[in-house]
């Protein structure tokens, strides 16, 4: 059972429901990565890839958010409106997702996209939007069939069980593990940052799920008496929006926002407590401190902070079977808002060098992704947004 003795030490009455929430025979027990390693997000130099190309391969997307490369070469990009544009043989068209319910406003929205793992056979892809609306809102998981032209009605298979009335954090990234289950993100709401640390909300967690929705016997909490806290992996995120697996050494790899400082990035194991809000190294937008602690016992410290933030947005991992980029291979790739740059973070080093990269493609970025062939695409953010992609040059 966690001890939640840092309640009393913080004195603040809107922590005090949290120990209510806690009550589990398991206790926080899982695999801690002992590095702990802060930088400062400009003390990376450029990377030397001098030869390479940038080309467009979408222009005047609308705030689209992610997107993923279909095996036969097709993109398709999501944006927050519903619509998916599809981009095959060099044309561009647009679907739009009859998504039930689907909320957007604020960060709200048509969010992530991915494969299942039996796409080839399926044709089945997975998207992750905000339903609902103002007073009453979630997270959700949706599947739906492409048949090269247009989608299948899509089918909730799971919902996140806690509603909010803000249109901010949904997280919204989604993650298929080797084993064929899934991991997504869900943000803790803005507004209710102490739920991240309630396991029986899925406000501020990672969640588990199988690909039919139901709940992996084998999650940390899955004998917990409360259905929520049992698709919890993890806890005490503010909103990740970062979720790669690294295939190099098996281990998950997250990222989120902080408030004023405090970008994280993580390496996440099941039942972990990663700290918001009780230990961040961000401070409120007002500059107050959020809490007084930098680090809590039971509470796992980020891999990597970054004070001042940068914004993190998508991240990809760049493997070492992957060749178009050899100066890349173990990285994690980021694409960032606030610094309007890309970065590669160094995962086999043991320091974290994190270094910017393709410095040509600057602005707002909300995606990356590497493809079959190692190249890396890039998505822009906003309006009048567009989708590059960045070859060698051979």
């Amino acid at each position: 059972m966690l001890k939640m003795a840092w309640l009393s030490q913080l004195k603040m009455k809107r922590f005090i429901h949290i120990s209510k929430g806690l009550s589990c025979k398991q206790s926080i027990c899982c695999i801690t990565l002992i590095w702990s390693f802060a930088f400062s997000v400009h003390a990376g130099s450029t990377l030397p890839i001098k030869q390479y190309n940038i080309a467009p391969l979408a222009t005047e997307l609308n705030s689209p958010w992610s997107m993923v490369e279909l095996p036969n070469g097709t993109w398709l990009i999501t944006e927050r409106d519903g619509h998916v544009v599809i981009i095959k043989n060099n044309q561009l068209s647009r679907v739009k997702l009859p998504l039930e319910g689907l909320y957007v406003a604020g960060q709200g929205g048509l969010l992530d996209i991915v494969l299942s793992p039996d796409y080839s056979e399926s044709n089945e892809i997975i998207f992750t939007y905000a339903q609902g609306e103002l007073a009453a809102n979630r997270l959700v998981i949706a599947k739906a069939t492409f048949n090269g032209t247009d989608f299948s009605q899509p089918k909730i298979i799971y919902q996140v069980a806690t509603n909010k009335d803000t249109p901010q954090h949904y997280a919204g990234r989604a993650l298929v593990l080797p084993d064929n289950t899934l991991l997504f993100s869900s943000g803790d709401g803005f507004d209710y940052r102490e739920q991240a640390q309630v396991i029986t909300s899925q406000l501020g967690k990672v969640l588990r799920i199988n690909l039919d929705g139901s709940v992996p016997r084998d999650n940390p909490f899955s004998d917990h008496e409360n259905r929520a806290a049992q698709a919890v992996f993890s806890l005490g995120h503010r909103n990740t929006q970062g979720l790669v697996y690294d295939y190099d050494t098996q281990q998950i790899i997250s990222h989120e926002h902080g408030p004023a400082g405090g970008d994280e990035l993580n390496y996440l194991t099941a039942g972990t407590n990663y700290g918001w809000p009780v230990i961040t190294y961000g401070n409120d937008y007002s500059q107050a401190r959020i809490s007084p602690f930098r680090e809590y016992a039971g509470m796992k410290k980020p891999t990597v902070d970054w004070t001042p933030s940068i914004a993190p947005s998508g991240m990809a991992y760049y493997g070492s079977e992957q060749s178009a980029f050899p100066t890349l291979q173990q990285h994690v790739l980021l694409t960032t808002l606030v610094d309007k740059k890309i970065y590669s973070v160094n995962l086999a080093n043991g320091e974290f060098t994190q270094t910017h990269i393709f410095p040509e493609v600057t602005g707002r970025l909300r995606d990356v992704f590497v493809t079959a062939k190692g190249n890396i695409a890039v998505l822009t953010d906003g309006k009048e947004a567009k989708l590059l992609l960045i070859t060698p040059n051979k």
